[in-house]
């Protein structure tokens, strides 16, 4: 009876757990390294219908509207609609107004960085093929 390593293969089993762990901590490090920045206040753009901008302060005017129909009578749909549709425009507008950056880091920082993910996923899926 032979026994089955990683992926059903023989053998493998320590390449599985060595490409698991560089590409956790590869990827752990990539992360670590972006910085995240928003750029979204009451004043800015959060989408464009026909050309038109519509800022996050409109987008909230239809929210308030919504809320209140809803607070008035709990079954009326187009408040629902109303209050629902606009937490999802301010939602997709916070998400597509931010900025995704790496922080600085040297040109080893980097290297390391890559070749843990990237050398971590060659040994992951080496493991995983049949032998």
């Amino acid at each position: 009876m032979s026994t089955r390593g990683a992926g059903g293969t023989d053998g493998g089993t320590g390449s599985f757990l060595i490409g698991v762990i560089m590409m956790i901590g590869g990827g752990y490090l990539l992360l670590d390294g972006i910085v995240v920045r928003p750029n979204f206040g009451f004043g800015s753009r959060v989408f464009g219908i026909g050309g038109v901008p519509i800022t996050s302060g409109m987008v909230l005017i239809p929210f308030m509207f919504g809320i209140g129909m809803v607070f008035y009578n709990s079954k009326n749909w187009i408040g629902w609609l109303l209050a629902g549709g606009s937490m999802v425009a301010l939602i997709f507008g916070v998400i597509a107004n931010m900025t995704l950056q790496l922080e600085r880091m040297s040109a080893f920082d980097l290297i390391v960085i890559l070749v843990l993910l990237v050398g971590g996923i060659g040994l992951f899926l080496r493991s995983l093929r049949a032998g």
